[in-house]
């Protein structure tokens, strides 16, 4: 983080006795406190002495004003004077003039605030640590025949490392020895493993991004069954992770629009009380009134001036609205996210695991020639059970349940072929299930009815496999990630919400995308894309339509969700660095639940406008009045805390939202 960061939010490092959440304990004993004087104040006897109520609310003013004191000083030395500053010298003010309960409510309610905005501010250095952890911290390094284990930050450009079955890789390179699945995605978001091969040839690589994708490995992404070599192209600082961890953090650390709003104003009022209530206290000579009847005057018009419902007005309302979400298992962040989810018109998704399950399931049987469906069931159950590949472990399980099937181990001698699909013998003939360049290979003619189921599948979105035996093509089984029951149901829902666009960003290939666009009812689609095309079409959805949230689960998301507007992350499929780059998590992992998210934000949203203009249309009027005499003390405070209760309780109505 720049130093400007870190000075601009010095109040949320201030550790105490209490730890991190000390501020937070202090807002509490305040109140605690704050009640404890009220009562003995109100329930005493009349000869009981002052000091019975005004020791626990002077404790209270200790325990309210520490943090927002130390506040308004670093901010003082700055030659700054912002509402800070405004509170304290409001409650010394109410202190003076023998209010004490109205100043330490004045402290508590800001306090709390104040203490409750820290939980937020560790949302940068959190997501970047959580990057972080996707690369591993060692690697396999071959020199000299010999394999050695070293720190990854030792990696040097060209070091060879060994990457052993089911382990995570350790650089950027491409792949110089072997074969294997590779899942990609953590960071790619592919929901099927990729297959990938070794280069014929080390001779003049092209630069990494030209290197055919079926040799490339990324660091953090995850190792099948095959044991590779790879040739290490990216020290670890660049590293794609690395780059993921920069994008997130350099938007994380800059400051949001509704931020510098809120500290202009607080410039610009701040002063302008303060200069108002120091001429004030000399209105006596111009005015015939005594020096203490204008300093009478000028501390109830900072009473009245001191901006505490404005300062509790929006807290409150995130608060209440945050709490809400909270009990139906979404998890908001902040009153920026609660906020500006609800001037979101457009929303882009990802696929896998978003949109869909994020697992392959069977979706095709189709035999051909005399096979009938079971008998083609029995052949696939019985190859794929030796194969140890993740799509072969899905088809087996869904033959298994859809044909209550069990193998007999009738099948042996699997061979994997790499970048085209396995062998193997079943009832002493050979068995092929691959694509079609496989079938090709080996010298088999695909029957146009299967070809032309084959086209239709693909273009729907699934992945297809041809199988063979004796020779000859007997069939075709087809496997997808199915979009989730209630995506289409939920996508009507934020259609009728007056969502206008929805957009589907994903790293699988854009016939995939355009099928599972057209199942469920996405307005278009954008396949093909890395993390950092991500984040250029989110850039572009935000220079046609304004404000963007984006709805991700992976760490491919990560750097378009901190892009966006807003980020929703799924729960409990979602990965730790999207639930802490994001704005807004479905804990319960139910996507159905983000038109009730938006709903609440806006109604959230409505009562912050409100609040806002009670507060400041309470002010309005009683600083006139304060400043012309028309009111005492008394009556501005009532009315003062009388708006403060007003807008805390329409804040509270946020606690009983339900979705229309």
């Amino acid at each position: 983080m720049t130093d400007h960061h870190k000075e601009d939010h010095s109040h949320h490092n201030h550790d105490g006795i209490f730890g991190p959440r000390t501020e937070l304990y202090f807002s509490l004993l305040c109140g605690v406190f704050l009640l404890t004087g009220f009562l003995f104040k109100i329930f005493g006897t009349d000869s009981q002495s002052m000091w019975v109520y005004l020791v626990p609310l002077l404790i209270s003013y200790g325990f309210g004003g520490y943090y927002i004191s130390i506040e308004a000083f670093e901010k003082i030395k700055k030659g700054e004077f912002e509402i800070d500053f405004l509170m304290i010298a409001a409650a010394i003010g109410a202190a003076y003039i023998g209010s004490w309960i109205e100043g330490a409510l004045l402290l508590f309610l800001f306090s709390l605030g104040h203490a409750l905005e820290t939980y937020a501010m560790d949302k940068a250095k959190k997501s970047i640590e959580a990057l972080g952890e996707l690369t591993p911290k060692t690697a396999l390094i071959k020199r000299n025949g010999k394999i050695e284990e070293v720190s990854v930050d030792d990696l040097k450009i060209n070091d060879v490392i060994v990457v052993r079955p089911n382990s995570k890789i350790a650089a950027d390179g491409v792949i110089i020895k072997g074969s294997s699945a590779i899942d990609q995605a953590p960071i790619t978001g592919e929901s099927m493993p990729i297959d990938k091969a070794a280069i014929s040839s080390v001779d003049k690589l092209p630069n990494f991004n030209d290197i055919d994708s079926s040799h490339v490995v990324y660091t953090g992404t995850i190792n099948g069954d095959g044991s590779i070599e790879v040739l290490v192209l990216k020290l670890s600082k660049d590293s794609t992770v690395a780059r993921l961890i920069k994008m997130v953090s350099d938007v994380e650390t800059q400051k949001s629009p509704t931020q510098r709003m809120t500290k202009k104003f607080e410039e610009r009022y701040v002063p302008i009380v303060i200069l108002v209530v120091f001429a004030l206290c000399f209105a006596y000579l111009v005015v015939d009134e005594s020096f203490n009847d204008s300093l009478y005057r000028a501390i109830t018009v900072l009473v009245a001036a001191s901006p505490c419902a404005l300062a509790i007005s929006t807290p409150s309302a995130v608060l209440s609205g945050i709490a809400r979400a909270a009990q139906k298992g979404v998890l908001i962040k902040g009153g920026k996210a609660l906020e500006d989810l609800g001037s979101i018109r457009t929303i882009a998704f990802d696929k896998t695991g978003t949109l869909t399950e994020g697992k392959p399931k069977l979706t095709n049987m189709i035999p051909h020639h005399d096979y009938s469906e079971e008998d083609l069931a029995r052949l696939v159950l019985e190859v794929e059970s030796l194969s140890n590949h993740p799509l072969a472990r899905a088809i087996v399980k869904d033959v298994e349940v859809k044909y209550a099937m069990q193998h007999k181990n009738l099948a042996s001698n699997v061979n994997a072929i790499q970048g085209k699909g396995i062998s193997a013998t079943y009832q002493d003939k050979t068995v092929f299930i691959g694509n079609e360049k496989l079938m090709t290979d080996e010298g088999m003619t695909i029957p146009s009815e299967l070809r032309l189921k084959m086209d239709g599948l693909l273009q729907e979105g699934h992945t297809a496999m041809l199988v063979a035996h004796n020779g000859m093509v007997i069939g075709l089984m087809s496997v997808m990630d199915l979009p989730r029951k209630t995506a289409v149901e939920t996508l009507k829902r934020l259609r009728a919400i007056g969502i206008k666009r929805m957009v589907m960003l994903t790293g699988d290939h854009q016939n995939v995308g355009d099928a599972i666009a057209k199942q469920i009812g996405l307005t278009e689609a954008k396949g093909n894309l890395l993390p950092e095309d991500k984040v250029e079409a989110i850039k572009k959805l935000m220079e046609r339509d304004g404000k963007i949230a984006m709805v991700g689960d992976g760490v491919n998301d990560a750097p378009a969700m901190a892009y966006s507007t807003v980020s929703v992350a799924m729960g409990a499929a979602g990965s730790d660095v999207a639930l802490e780059t994001a704005d807004v998590a479905l804990m319960s992992d139910k996507i159905q639940m983000l038109p009730f998210a938006i709903g609440l934000s806006r109604a959230s949203k409505r009562i912050i406008t409100q609040n806002i203009w009670i507060s400041m249309g309470v002010v309005a009027l009683l600083v006139p009045a304060t400043i012309f005499g028309l009111t005492g003390i008394g009556l501005a405070v009532v009315f003062h805390e009388g708006s403060t209760l007003v807008v805390v309780l329409n804040a509270l109505r946020l606690l009983a939202y339900n979705e229309k």
